[in-house]
């Protein structure tokens, strides 16, 4: 994975390659899998939805919400890919997860 190749602005696509041990590293690999647009679009949606289906009740005479847990869209197993716009604010997290993700230009 060359990433000085890679020209900010195009279009790539990752792939999980090995499972990582750390939890670091897999909030990492989640953080970056939110960037495709797929995945915006479902995180969007379903914060949409849990907001419409927030549980107001009264307790002690104060408004009281009682908050679903939110949607679990990304998963990062291995086999999984995204696409996603390569910046340059993204190398430092792909260089940190070389031996774990594969990164393609489209």
């Amino acid at each position: 994975m060359d990433l000085a190749t890679i020209k900010p602005g195009t279009t790539v696509v990752c792939t999980v390659l090995k499972h990582p041990r750390t939890d670091d590293r897999v909030s990492t690999i989640s953080r970056l899998m939110r960037n495709d647009p797929e995945n915006r679009r479902a995180l969007r949606t379903a914060h949409r939805m849990r907001q419409q289906r927030l549980n107001v009740y009264n307790r002690g005479n104060r408004d009281w919400v009682s908050r679903e847990h939110p949607a679990v869209v990304v998963r990062p197993e291995v086999g999984a890919s995204w696409t996603m716009t390569f910046t340059l604010d993204k190398v430092a997290d792909l260089k940190n997860l070389e031996g774990f993700v594969g990164v393609k230009a489209k």
